[in-house]
């Protein structure tokens, strides 16, 4: 992995590493974010995001690095981290190939948000909008209006009872994608979700979820079109839970599809990372090594067999 730039490769001209124009462009936007505005902080997260994008061969304002065509239709979204002692934030992007680009820092310092919920609503296989869940409890949703500025608005409050918020994809049925959230209580509940980021009141799916220290997910894993997610228990086996498309019971019977993840300190998706259209999972080892699930798009065996991507994750979290 490429490791934080100091200062004085600020100086250096723009253009000469794709770091060095990530953090030149986005550093200018991070004065609202240090002053405790999470929602400045969105917006300027998403202006270094779209420079971040740009500086990998992305559209600006995709927000996810170029594929090939592929079957399947599984966004491709960068990869977040703030750091874990000052909270600035990074941005990883697919390279096509599986693996993620040098890191592109920023000047937004993001250590507010304990979780981050990117969606790909229009199904183009790139980031829409963002959920950020602010520590104060606050839910934040992030996208561009119709000039294509970057604008962010409150969802709601009292989003600290969760100890897990994720967006798996559309998984209620409707047209937007959706979010899960896993209480103290262990019970997990869904919010049916609209395209500008407002939820639906929530509802109940089943309790247990507690048993969980992962839960992770992006789009289909089966190869049925449904979102689905995967869940480590605390034994260390990884169960799938294929996504029906009904927000009534939005998954169906859960199916063990490995064991020994508690190597991993960290498993989550980002979607496509290898482009074959299909999602993959990431997940981090306890000594800040980085491995690559790609996805098969088989109920069966949803996943090949891990490929080391890269180390040195160990003092980011990721979001």
């Amino acid at each position: 992995m490429t490791f934080f730039t100091r200062a004085r490769a600020f100086r250096t001209a723009l253009g000469v590493t794709a770091t060095a124009v990530a953090m030149a462009t986005a550093g200018t936007v991070g004065t609202a974010a240090a002053a405790g505005n999470p929602a400045d902080a969105g917006s300027a997260a998403t202006r270094a995001g779209d420079r971040a994008a740009q500086a990998a061969g992305a559209p600006q304002g995709a927000f996810a690095a170029p594929r090939a065509a592929a079957p399947a239709t599984a966004p491709s979204f960068l990869l977040w981290a703030t750091d874990a002692r000052t909270g600035y934030l990074s941005f990883y992007a697919p390279d096509g190939n599986g693996g993620l680009r040098p890191r592109l820092d920023t000047f937004v310092n993001y250590g507010f948000a304990t979780a981050v919920a990117q969606v790909d609503n229009d199904k183009d296989g790139v980031r829409d909008g963002f959920w950020t869940v602010v520590n104060d409890g606050r839910l934040l949703f992030t996208d561009k209006d119709a000039a294509g500025e970057s604008q962010s608005r409150d969802i709601g409050k009292g989003w600290q009872t969760y100890r897990k918020v994720l967006s798996p994809g559309n998984i209620g049925g409707g047209a937007a994608s959706d979010l899960i959230a896993v209480d103290k209580a262990g019970v997990l509940w869904l919010y049916t979700a609209y395209a500008d980021g407002r939820v639906s009141p929530r509802v109940r799916i089943g309790a247990g979820w507690g048993d969980f220290t992962e839960i992770a997910g992006q789009d289909d894993l089966t190869g049925d079109g449904k979102a689905d997610i995967v869940a480590r228990d605390k034994a260390g086996a990884l169960w799938l839970y294929p996504g029906t498309g009904s927000y009534k019971a939005p998954f169906g019977a859960r199916k063990k599809v490995g064991a020994g993840w508690n190597t991993y300190n960290r498993v989550l998706s980002i979607g496509d990372l290898d482009s074959d259209g299909r999602t993959d999972l990431l997940a981090r080892t306890k000594t800040g090594d980085l491995y690559r699930y790609s996805g098969t798009g088989n109920a069966t065996t949803p996943f090949k067999k891990a490929v080391k991507i890269g180390f040195g994750y160990g003092g980011l979290n990721l979001l």
